[in-house]
């Protein structure tokens, strides 16, 4: 699909002024008066609506492209516009202080969490080149390379411009600026269809394999023989009368060839139009500001994997039991094991009765009563009463997982997605199968909270537990491995308030299995786009870091340099920075059904980065304190609540991720070279293998490769 861009003449209109409230590029908020002239569609294929737009504060001339309230109720298409916007903003940090930044256009500022979704470009320079039938050849080369710059910039940043057409390509008679963004789309992403004969290529046309840099120079060739020739070209061939066009036969005869990877690439057109300007685009683009971050992470796993290991028993969770039947109890953390004397059931009025099997004798009936069923514990006659399901004693060791951070910070919400993704069959890719612990609080977790947040409903905060309460899982699975080994995994999920008791509310922690850190980016990062989230929700930057964080890791049993148990930080609420570096490049990226331990590791690499750099360490200590954790980016609604509902309903991104990690660690998800290269990464042979005299260089060396493998950016 293309888009139509306005010519530049944006107008007041005839109607009083508007309040517009809007976050500018550099994050902060702006808020003015607005005029707005007539609106339209910008493609009758998209939904976008664009319309001129005066800025009354310092009469400032723009055009804005909206969404209705009853289109940003689609997901879709708040996600082309939330894709467009994250092209614009990752443009503009990218070349605004460069000689290049006119090649595109320059977005003002956005509102993207409204009702009704905008972004705001400054006015449009140029003319389209669909209104132009025959271009002067004077004019010809000129264009050339300034769309082979813009389209080589692009590939860059691992972006490819789907929408390149005579109607995206804009022309004022000396540069060229290309609009269109709404139909970037990342490097390496499989493709969809996208855009109209004979512009797009023809893979991209039928949706086959992966985005391609040189997908776009299939388009730009296409508008240039339109242009010379004043008609358009076949749609899935080279011109048959190419050869008697001598420039454009010179430069772009191969660009017609119908599969990708026999074009050249943008750099490489460029090269013969400009020789040269490749390189000098790559030497102006900004240094790398995060390279000093990666090498503290890949400092921090190299000491790792050289400090001694200390497992505390049971600690990789790998274990199927103790060979007597035997488990720990969540709860009271004395072991215990199946009595069918103990058995209970509930009644209508949820209360239990005891449950007398002997007279069940046909063996499915039973096995379901018992699924039901639940063992009242007296291992600890001083422990208040309490009742594990009868499953979770059947099948060896349990793993429990424990979500931490304070109150707000999304625990709840992220634990019902993570929950809802795997009842959704997100685990099947991964050979791992699963099935209720007790179907009755199952169904209970599924109302009370995965139905509410599915369609839309904020959920209420987690209650704290009274004085002498004590902690329970509010939800259990069976897991059934690609092996066929089955283990019930229980969930726990505090309010905020009880993590950071050091009473007994927390002894639970001492029998715990995995923990989940949930980091809140409006308490941790101080950067100007989440000010106006932090004055709305009363909160303020922390550069303590949470104090959940500390209590609990303070809690749990410690025998080495390292805490053993296996851990996922999650920088939640991610939808917040979803236009900030490296956020932008994860969250985009569909759920995983395969786990990449490369990918793994420069997930983890880059919100380490993240958080060193602008959060600082204490953010970081879950990772300094145990050895095998991992870093995730997720967002449990993919928006912000407004009046207790998610505007455009909850939309989760990337929230099985974690757990995926975690199950993996624990020997439930095989990875390529194991659960333990997959936490700490690959020992390089230069670490493994020390030479005589190497002194301090073994470090140097470890950074030089872990720089050497950690260049890539966006994918």
């Amino acid at each position: 699909m293309t888009s139509s861009v306005h010519p530049p003449r944006p107008g007041p209109g005839g109607t009083s002024p508007d309040k517009l409230v809007f976050t500018v590029p550099s994050g902060w908020r702006r808020v003015t008066p607005a005029r707005f002239g007539r609106e339209s569609r910008r493609d009758p294929l998209l939904p976008q609506l664009i319309r001129n737009c005066l800025l009354d504060d310092d009469a400032e001339q723009c055009v804005q492209v909206r969404l209705t309230a009853a289109d940003a109720g689609n997901p879709a298409a708040r996600a082309l516009l939330d894709s467009e916007a994250g092209t614009a903003l990752h443009l503009h940090r990218v070349l605004a202080d460069t000689e290049y930044a006119t090649l595109f256009p320059r977005i003002i500022g956005y509102e993207l969490d409204a009702a009704e979704p905008f972004l705001l470009y400054a006015a449009p320079r140029g003319t389209a080149a669909a209104r132009t039938h025959v271009m002067a050849a004077s004019d010809q080369q000129r264009l050339t390379r300034d769309l082979m710059l813009a389209l080589c910039l692009l590939d860059g940043q691992g972006l490819v411009p789907r929408g390149v057409s005579p109607a995206t390509v804009l022309w004022d008679g000396a540069r060229v600026q290309l609009w269109g963004l709404e139909g970037v789309a990342r490097t390496g992403r499989p493709r969809s269809p996208w855009g109209r004969q004979p512009f797009c290529s023809p893979e991209q046309r039928q949706g086959e394999g992966l985005a391609d840099a040189r997908d776009a120079v299939w388009s730009a060739a296409q508008v240039l023989y339109r242009l010379v020739t004043g008609r358009p070209g076949p749609a899935d061939r080279a011109p048959a009368d190419l050869g008697e066009h001598r420039v454009l036969d010179q430069t772009l005869r191969h660009a017609f060839a119908p599969r990708a990877a026999d074009r050249p690439t943008p750099a490489q057109v460029l090269d013969l139009v400009a020789p040269g300007a490749a390189r000098r685009v790559r030497l102006t683009l900004p240094a790398d500001e995060m390279r000093s971050h990666r090498e503290a992470f890949e400092e921090s796993l190299r000491l790792k994997r050289q400090a001694p290991v200390v497992r505390s028993e049971d600690a990789s969770g790998t274990a199927a039991g103790n060979g007597t039947g035997e488990v720990l109890c969540p709860y009271c953390l004395e072991t215990i094991q199946l009595d069918l004397t103990k058995l209970f059931v509930t009644d209508s009025r949820m209360q239990y009765q005891p449950l007398d099997l002997g007279g069940i004798k046909n063996p499915v009936r039973r096995h379901d009563v018992m699924r039901g069923a639940v063992q009242k514990c007296t291992a600890d006659a001083d422990f208040p009463e309490h009742f594990i399901p009868v499953p979770y004693l059947m099948y060896g060791r349990p793993l429990t997982v424990a979500m931490v951070g304070q109150s707000s910070t999304g625990k709840s919400h992220l634990l019902t997605q993570m929950i809802a993704a795997v009842t959704d069959g997100g685990l099947e890719p991964f050979g791992v199968k699963w099935q209720s612990v007790n179907p009755e609080q199952h169904a209970r977790f599924v109302r009370e909270r995965v139905q509410p947040l599915r369609s839309g409903k904020v959920l209420d905060h987690t209650a704290a537990l009274g004085r002498d309460d004590f902690a329970r899982f509010v939800e259990s699975l069976l897991i059934t491995d690609a092996r066929g080994q089955v283990r019930p995994v229980a969930f726990f999920d505090l309010g905020g308030e009880d993590l950071v008791r050091t009473d007994a509310a927390l002894r639970f922690l001492l029998g715990v299995d995995a923990l989940i850190f949930v980091v809140d980016p409006a308490l941790a990062l101080p950067l100007p786009q989440l000010e106006h989230v932090r004055e709305r929700w009363g909160v303020e930057v922390n550069r303590d870091g949470d104090l959940a964080f500390g209590t609990v890791l303070d809690r749990l049993r410690k025998s080495g340099p390292y805490l053993e148990v296996p851990a996922a930080m999650v920088l939640g609420k991610a939808d917040l920075l979803r236009f900030q570096p490296p956020v932008d490049r994860w969250l985009s990226r569909p759920q995983a059904t395969a786990l990449d331990p490369v990918l793994m590791h420069q997930e983890s690499r880059d919100v380490y980065g993240l958080l060193r750099r602008h959060a600082g360490q204490a953010w970081l200590r879950p990772f300094d304190a145990i050895r095998r954790c991992t870093l995730h980016i997720a967002s449990a609604t993919g928006g912000q609540e407004a009046h207790g509902r998610y505007p455009a309903g909850a939309g989760p991104r990337r929230v099985l991720e974690p757990l995926l990690a975690l199950l993996a660690m624990h020997g439930l998800i095989d990875v390529p070279g194991g659960a333990e290269t997959f936490a700490v990464g690959q020992t390089p042979v230069v670490e493994a293998v020390p030479w005589p005299g190497a002194g301090g260089a073994e470090g140097t060396q470890d950074r030089e490769d872990a720089e050497g493998s950690g260049g890539e950016e966006l994918q």
